[in-house]
Parts: structure tokens; C-alpha cells; sequence
């Protein structure tokens, strides 16, 4: 297959990259930046240049590919509602560019606040785009399937871990060795699933290679860590002390970031690993986590 892949330079992306030429695939690859092309060119792809704003480029990579696999979005938070419209846009421009083909168009969702408080599964219903959270991927690429289109989404653990990692542990970690402390909320028995980058991205490729079909996919390797085994490693990984924090605390220790550090958010991976025969390979998150080079990465 010819594979149309957005944030091809990214953390998830790059992944999924390897993994699809690996498997004989030919990829094209969205790169945003001079750097990012170099990157993506290194892997093997072909590069197409443009960002989530240039909604004709990405209707030219989808409408030239035999599917398509969003995993591109800006993460900077301060820009949330944004960046979910700029997500949006996109969304629409590569659907509507598969309009009628029947291809398929794999989306990036998430499982961290699906339904807070309890295990969820691949039945659960995404949320909605609300003013609070205005972020629906899959409710956006989810009005293509009556035009056509097959559309389904793999929804990452809230952190997709490996040697590198850039997303919410390292956050995590560059709280505690600013604040000289390792913290969690309450007793620290709230939960986060957790999958190594490779695993997940070799879920991509066997969601793709299944149509899209069958979905949405969860790539979730350990069904969820508590928060306070986690900042217990990274008070070993930082030599810092490890302590617990009130809600009104945690409010001011982690800024933005607490109601991601405070949610209990459990789910499985059941269905997806029957489905699709996958199952996870690499390094559990405290595995990663016990090597330094994840905390010499996060502080680059």
C-alpha cells in the first residue's frame, strides 16, 4: 500500500514510519520543517512538505495514497482550542479527499478521559467536542463513513513511552526536578495506561492492513500504572524525594498539567488484541523508566 502518513517526523509517527516500510509498505510522509524532512527522507519515505494549515497539500497526499494515517497535532497546550480547530480542518480536507473510495483513514484519539473512573473498553463512545475540551478527532473523521470512507482511530494510552519520549512522563519529570520533589495526588492510586511507542505503532499498520475496520483500536499495553508507582521511579531516576499533594496543591505544583496527573484512567486492549492479534513486546514503562538515558532524554 501507498500510505499517507501526517506527523511523520513526531514521536508516534516516526514509529509508525519504520513500521510500515519495514513491512513493505511505501510511505509519503508530511513534514512541517526543514528538519522534519531530513528526518522522514531518512527513514526511507518519500517526504511531502506542508503543515496541518495547508489544506491542499494534505488533500494531494490523501487523494494520491491508498490510506491514510493522521497522527500529527500541536501539543502545546496553551493553544488547546486551536490547535483542535487546526485538527479539525485537516480532518476534513484528507476526508474529503477519500470521499467515495472506500479507503481507509486511521485517526489519533486517546483513552485518558474517555470515562474517568473506571476500565474502558473499545465500546466506550468517543467524547464529543465540547468548549471545555474541543478536541473530537473521531467524530470528525467518523461523518465520513456515510461518504465513503473507512474510517476508524487508534486511541493512545495517555503515555506512549520508550528512550526519547517527549510527552506526559517526561512532563512528569520536569515538574519534579524543577520542583525538587516527585509528587502524586491523593493516596496516588489513579491510574494510566501506558504502551511503548513500537508496539503502538506496529497497531497502525495492523489496523490499516485490517481495513480500518473493526475499530476503534486500543493501544494499551499495561492496563493502567498508579500514579504514585510512577512518581516513586522518578524520584529514584531524579534522586529527589517522593511526596503526596492535596487537589488545591496539585492545582499549583503541576499547573495545566494536573487534571491529567489526578485522572484515574484505566482501560483495556482487550478487543483490539483479539481482533488484530496484536500483542505488546517491548519494555513496560517502569522498565523504561529504571534506564537514565529516559531521564537524561526528557531534559534535552
Amino acid at each position: 500500500m501507498r500510505v499517507f502518513v501526517t506527523g511523520a517526523s513526531g514521536w508516534v509517527g516516526s514509529a509508525v514510519v519504520e513500521d510500515l516500510l519495514a513491512s513493505g509498505h511505501r510511505v509519503v510522509g508530511l513534514a512541517r520543517t526543514e528538519e522534519g524532512a531530513k528526518k522522514v527522507a531518512g527513514l526511507g519515505a518519500e517526504v511531502l512538505r506542508g503543515t496541518l494549515d495547508d489544506l491542499d497539500v494534505l488533500r494531494q497526499g490523501a487523494a494520491q495514497a491508498d490510506g491514510v494515517i493522521h497522527t500529527a497535532f500541536n501539543h502545546d497546550f496553551s493553544k488547546f482550542a486551536e490547535n483542535s480547530e487546526q485538527e479539525r480542518r485537516a480532518i476534513e480536507a484528507m476526508g474529503s479527499a477519500l470521499a467515495g473510495s472506500g479507503r481507509p483513514f486511521m485517526v489519533t484519539s486517546g483513552v485518558a478521559l474517555l470515562a474517568p473512573g473506571r476500565v474502558t473498553t473499545e465500546r466506550d463512545t468517543t467524547r464529543v467536542a465540547t468548549e471545555s475540551f474541543p478536541r473530537s478527532p473521531e467524530s470528525t473523521a467518523g461523518a465520513f463513513v456515510e461518504r465513503g470512507v473507512r474510517v476508524s482511530a487508534i486511541r493512545l494510552a495517555p503515555t506512549v513511552h520508550g528512550i526519547g519520549d517527549k510527552g506526559f512522563v517526561p512532563r512528569l519529570i520536569e515538574i519534579a526536578r524543577e520542583k525538587g520533589v516527585a509528587a502524586y495526588v491523593g493516596d496516588g492510586r489513579n491510574r494510566w495506561p501506558a504502551v511503548h511507542r513500537v508496539d503502538a505503532a506496529r497497531l497502525y499498520r495492523l489496523a490499516l492492513e485490517h481495513g480500518a475496520s473493526g475499530g476503534p483500536f486500543h493501544a494499551i499495553a499495561e492496563e493502567g500504572l498508579p500514579l504514585k508507582e510512577i512518581a516513586e521511579a522518578i524520584g529514584r531516576g531524579l534522586n529527589v524525594p517522593v511526596t503526596s499533594l492535596s487537589l488545591d496543591e496539585a492545582t499549583e505544583h503541576f499547573g495545566w498539567f494536573a487534571r491529567f496527573a489526578s485522572v484515574d484512567c484505566p482501560s483495556s486492549s482487550e478487543r483490539t488484541r483479539a481482533l488484530l492479534g496484536w500483542t505488546p513486546e517491548h519494555p513496560t514503562l517502569l522498565a523504561d523508566m529504571a534506564n537514565p538515558a529516559y531521564f537524561a532524554a526528557s531534559h534535552d
